[in-house]
């Protein structure tokens, strides 16, 4: 296998931009206050964008990956990001195996 050139350094920049991204806003975040109703509006954020990337999946797949679409909507109610994606991946195996 190899790797262009021009490919690497394509992979470099993104990866540079992703790591400065979420570094400076943490380190912008020190400088700012937030209030109660922005701090509930940051809080909604990782739930919203488990749905937009999982909706999808729950409309255009079969029987098993919209039951657990919906088992992992259910999750981000309550539970943290990493916990919802864990549940998701779990419930979409044990459908499968059981054969839904």
């Amino acid at each position: 296998m190899s790797l262009d050139y021009q490919t690497f350094l394509a992979i470099l920049a993104m990866a540079a931009a992703t790591a400065l991204t979420r570094v400076s806003g943490a380190f912008l975040l020190r400088f700012l206050t937030i209030g109660p109703q922005a701090r509930e509006a940051l809080d909604a954020i990782p739930p919203a964008v488990l749905m937009a990337v999982i909706a999808p999946t729950a409309l255009a797949t079969g029987w098993a990956e919209t039951i657990a679409c919906a088992v992992t909507a259910l999750a981000a109610l309550r539970l943290p990001l990493l916990a919802c994606v864990v549940i998701g991946v779990l419930s979409v195996v044990a459908l499968r195996a059981v054969g839904l």
